[in-house]
């Protein structure tokens, strides 16, 4: 299986950078996709991932406990989809995978990232977060910047809809040509 997954992209980035949006363009260009944390969705019903949230947010302990049970089904899944692929390279988003250590798993890593002041603005306005609480998120995680140096790729997501359009448009070709020897 680790031969196989060798082959797919990771797709990463910070909470609130658009690895979603990303991930649905490179669907609409053909990709084929799948989000971890869809995966933790089916496995884990939405009322109990808020209770978890709010204790594991706080408890590291916790949170290493939930992540050993969640983690290893998470990872079975991912490398199932990728094994069942017919199209290559397929894309699979990972938004903690350098805190996981996920990243050897895969061909190449791309990241996704955003300015700080941005991150906190769509955590505002999409999730309801308020200004400290989307502060103490970002933080809670490994910085961009520090994701960002250990990719192949980066995309910058810091303007229009359209420019990041334009940005994946790119991409996916350099990834193509990458993948079409293999």
């Amino acid at each position: 299986m680790e031969q196989s997954i060798k082959k797919a992209i990771a797709l990463t980035g910070g909470i609130a950078c658009g690895k979603s949006q990303v991930a649905k363009y490179f669907r609409d260009l053909g990709f084929e996709t799948i989000d971890a944390d869809d995966i933790v969705h089916e496995i884990i019903p939405e009322d109990e991932r808020r209770r978890l949230a709010k204790v594991v947010f706080n408890n590291p302990a916790a949170r290493k406990e939930l992540e050993a049970r969640v983690h290893p089904i998470v990872k079975e899944r991912i490398e199932s989809f990728i094994a069942s692929r017919t199209k290559w390279p397929p894309i699979v988003v990972v938004p903690l995978l350098f805190e996981v250590g996920w990243e050897g798993l895969f061909g190449k890593v791309v990241t996704v990232i955003s300015p700080v002041d941005l991150q906190i603005e769509r955590m505002c306005l999409t999730r309801g977060y308020t200004k400290d609480e989307a502060e103490k998120r970002i933080a809670s995680q490994m910085p961009t910047e520090e994701k960002a140096a250990r990719s192949d790729f980066v995309i910058v997501n810091d303007s229009t809809i359209e420019k990041l359009k334009e940005k994946i448009a790119f991409l996916a070709e350099e990834i193509r040509k990458e993948f079409k020897g293999e």
